[in-house]
């Protein structure tokens, strides 16, 4: 059996109990003990098989109190629109001179956007974009001709989530730092929306397991009951 970090020893946290939301938060909050800012994390273990096309959850949310992340857009504009996103607030604004730098391995962005029209220069850069979760995609509301307001919602607190191949939703929900009703509204918010995501193809209980946890710190055990829609 591997050794405890003098850091593991010092955590307060029962593995095998289920707490409730704000007393999770809690304990992760006080357990966030490392020299920067730690993210507060959480973990929904779904009963969805995502290889199967109707069971794939994935979707959008605006996060009330933020991420506490600083977060770059990109955009594939021409014209009066890549303008528009400069105007909002967009980090790289760029058409077929973002095609080439994005193709020599040059991502310096955290959030994709795309003008319809710039579809099919985007698509060429599936292989690249694609595996980083970057691919503007009309669902999300990342290809759009509202260039502006998906550049300041991407900025403002909206999150991303998708679940992994063994049925698992990971997703940041802001810093340790944050007071902790903030933290439980932006709880609130993910839980809500993935809830609402749930796909036809899904059979038996939903929302199987809960977790919380910090970048560096200990998880968490939630009680599924307490969420609510679950």
């Amino acid at each position: 059996m591997a050794k405890l970090t003098k850091k593991q020893k010092a955590w307060t946290v029962d593995a095998n109990k289920f707490h409730g939301v704000d007393e999770a938060i809690a304990i992760v909050r006080a357990n966030a003990t490392a020299k920067f800012d730690e993210t507060v994390e959480v973990s929904l273990n779904l009963g969805v098989d995502p290889r199967h096309a109707d069971q794939m959850v994935r979707g959008v949310v605006t996060l009330p109190k933020g991420t506490g992340k600083t977060v770059r857009v990109g955009v594939f504009a021409k014209g009066a629109k890549a303008e528009e996103a400069k105007e909002a607030g967009a980090d790289v604004v760029g058409a077929e001179d973002l095609l080439e730098i994005v193709q020599g391995g040059k991502i310096d962005f955290d959030r994709c956007i795309a003008t319809p029209d710039m579809m099919g220069l985007v698509g060429r850069l599936g292989k690249v974009l694609g595996p980083k979760g970057l691919m503007p995609n009309p669902k999300l509301g990342t290809v759009t001709m509202n260039v502006a307001e998906a550049v300041k919602a991407a900025k403002g607190g909206q999150v991303e989530y998708r679940v992994e191949k063994a049925g698992i939703i990971h997703s940041g929900i802001g810093k340790a730092s944050f007071p902790a009703e903030d933290l439980r509204a932006n709880f609130d918010a993910l839980v809500d929306a993935v809830v609402k995501a749930k796909p036809t193809g899904a059979k038996g209980k939903y929302v199987r397991k809960v977790a919380l946890s910090s970048s560096m710190g200990p998880g968490v055990k939630i009680d599924v009951a307490e969420v609510a829609s679950a």
